[in-house]
């Protein structure tokens, strides 16, 4: 099986590289696959944030290149250099040429169709002509969420060619000497609210930002994560009670969700939201979005609201920060929520659609 990671050399990874070399290393651990990566041309290491560990061939051209020559010409075939294989794993976005093999698709979501606005004419014309690939060729399309299956089937994507297959988590043991490191570095302060991610206009920052505001007195938000795209961070992080910490690294990320108070994700839409299976995992009480996939991410252990109801923000977030025993049993029961989805699970889900691609 060859499957794309070329977004781990992306600027910006984010979860569809950290999700895919997961799920592509779990894989190779069950042992039921042999795995091989397909990136483009590269004289540097891919982000530290999402590093493989199967291993890589290298199409001969660079990146703008291979994608458009794969999308317009659909060469070069992944066969000189990959040899035979059976199955092909578009994996975030770009869909490479499959040949004799199958080819199956990970669509994340489709919010470049629902908010073009949010990006950029060429990134929208690039994801429509992926969608549009997908579409025509792909076995089997897999998508992280219902709500994600949900899109795909109101454009016309048959529901016997999807395979819904969540996202996984992983438990991080936290010492003290880690709280300290992590605390000390970052300087964060005693008690916080923390959000993660790339920002960009679908993250809804001001709500947030606004919420979190108005809960007063010692009440801090800590933005972790690049800068992103299309907002103005030093804009959003202009209030005092704001800080954007800039990109964590792998091993102190599972220690900053642990040292939060509350963990919230007000996206206006995602396609899973790693984040907040994360801060699950790591025993933080999380608040998020009503009626967006990260709703199925917590179902009954977490809470939801209206993504732009600013009022319902701030009193979530409020009850959560003031009510010790309270957010003691949001994060308790999102802890035994986040135990039953892994990475073994995904590799397993993702094998099958693997299966059901060749029969």
């Amino acid at each position: 099986m060859a499957a794309v990671v070329e977004q781990c050399w992306h600027r910006v990874p984010g979860g569809t590289a950290t999700s895919t070399v997961r799920t592509l290393d779990a894989i190779a651990r069950r042992g039921h696959w042999d795995v091989v990566g397909v990136a483009a041309a590269h004289l540097r290491r891919p982000s530290t944030l999402a590093v493989p560990t199967v291993p890589v061939v290298h199409m001969p051209l660079g990146r703008r290149l291979l994608y458009e020559s794969w999308h317009r010409f659909r060469r070069p075939a992944l066969g000189r250099r990959v040899g035979p294989v059976d199955i092909v794993h578009a994996t975030g976005g770009v869909i490479p040429p499959a040949g004799d093999a199958r080819l199956v698709v990970t669509v994340h979501d489709l919010a470049f169709l629902h908010r073009p606005e949010h990006f950029t004419a060429h990134g929208v014309s690039f994801m429509t002509r992926s969608f549009s690939l997908a579409s025509r060729w792909a076995d089997v399309i897999v998508v992280p969420s219902e709500a994600t299956a949900g899109d795909c089937r109101d454009r016309g994507i048959a529901a016997d060619r999807l395979a819904v297959v969540p996202w996984g988590a992983t438990v991080t043991p936290v010492t003290d000497v880690d709280r300290d490191r992590v605390r000390a570095r970052h300087r964060l302060p005693e008690r916080f609210v923390l959000w993660v991610g790339s920002a960009e206009p679908r993250k809804n920052l001001p709500t947030l930002v606004e919420a979190v505001g108005r809960l007063g007195g010692d009440a801090a938000l800590v933005l972790a994560g690049p800068p992103g795209w299309g907002v103005e961070i030093d804009e959003i992080t202009a209030p005092a009670h704001v800080r954007h910490i800039g990109e964590v690294t792998p091993e102190d990320l599972p220690v900053l969700y642990d040292l939060a108070t509350v963990f919230a994700l007000p996206s206006l839409l995602e396609g899973f939201g790693m984040p907040v299976l994360e801060a699950m995992a790591q025993g933080t009480a999380v608040v998020t979005s009503a009626g967006t996939s990260t709703a199925e991410i917590v179902g009954p252990d977490g809470l939801v609201v209206a993504p732009t109801d600013t009022d319902g923000w701030a009193e979530a977030i409020g009850r959560l920060w003031s009510d010790d025993g309270h957010r003691a049993a949001i994060a308790a029961a999102g802890a035994r929520r986040a135990a039953s989805m892994t990475w073994d699970d995904t590799a397993a889900g993702t094998e099958a659609a693997y299966e059901r691609a060749r029969s």
